[in-house]
């Protein structure tokens, strides 16, 4: 499958903007404008970077994926805004963009022993793509969404 992660720039983001995932699913995801405010806004703390990268398929845009970390640490690597587009979704593309975006990170920061994420107790899809990936729920629960964590010393 021919997935790559590319940097949400001035060229994409309108595109961006436009996805949007099931009416059902809405409570689950934050919306691509709101995960791209919070690059500038960084709610999270002036230590936090967010890294936005829109998802495509070939040469279609089919979601959208961010990442945040704080550099010096080895556990504050984060995934977030993970959505794929409704008319995109059950083709495998979300396993692929994880995948990807996990082997980004670990490749970019060595430091990293762990990814994290948060997901939404009822989003039973996404949950069980993430079981299977390795992540595991750390009993942590942050603004209503399970903390998961995925280790990553060594090879994945």
């Amino acid at each position: 499958m021919n997935i790559q992660l590319k940097p949400v720039t001035r060229d994409n983001w309108l595109e961006a903007l436009e996805l949007q995932v099931m009416e059902e699913q809405k409570s689950f995801v934050p919306t691509v404008a709101v995960s791209l405010a919070k690059v500038h806004i960084k709610p999270d703390g002036d230590g936090v970077e967010y890294l936005p990268f829109a998802i495509y398929h070939e040469e279609s845009m089919v979601g959208f994926i961010m990442h945040a970390f704080e550099e010096e640490t080895r556990d504050m690597y984060w995934i977030n805004g993970f959505l794929i587009d409704a008319s995109h979704q059950g083709r495998g593309y979300g396993k692929a963009a994880l995948l990807q975006m996990i082997d980004y990170i670990t490749q970019r920061f060595s430091q990293c022993q762990e990814v994290r994420l948060t997901v939404c107790p009822h989003n039973e899809s996404a949950l069980k793509l993430y079981r299977r990936t390795g992540f595991a729920e750390t009993g942590d629960v942050y603004g209503g969404e399970l903390v998961m964590r995925l280790p990553v010393t060594g090879s994945l």
